[in-house]
């Protein structure tokens, strides 16, 4: 990790994830109660595991681990876009909603497709 920042919490991407996981949540308290061990798990499961395997991989001593943990965070960022845009599909968020949160699911996309590759061409060097 770059040397001024000390820890994973001050990166953007992290912020940016974890934030999205906060707007998963709320949207989600609006699902029919019948979905609360469906699609609502699902989806807040899968949101969670982005921020998280940001941190777990800010964590591993190797880059080559870091990227594979951030690989994981992106693959579940895909798994949240299909699980959002079925959530608009079964009427249980609107148009403006699934604007918002697929905006919000493209930047951190955007943030974190350029924190794997400044870790892969980190690794690239050690090679």
């Amino acid at each position: 990790m770059n040397e001024q920042i000390k820890s994973y919490t001050e990166l953007e991407v992290w912020r940016r994830t974890k934030d999205l996981v906060k707007e998963i949540y709320l949207s989600t308290n609006h699902f029919p109660k019948e979905e609360m061990f469906g699609l609502v798990n699902q989806m807040r499961r899968c949101a969670v595991s982005i921020p998280s395997n940001i941190a777990e991989g800010c964590g591993r001593n190797y880059t080559k681990d870091s990227i594979q943990f951030f690989f994981i965070a992106r693959g579940s960022l895909y798994e949240l876009e299909t699980q959002i845009h079925l959530s608009f599909d079964l009427n249980f968020i609107n148009q403006q909603k699934l604007e918002m949160l697929l905006d919000q699911l493209l930047h951190a996309r955007k943030l974190l497709n350029g924190f794997i590759r400044y870790y892969q061409q980190l690794n690239n060097k050690k090679q």
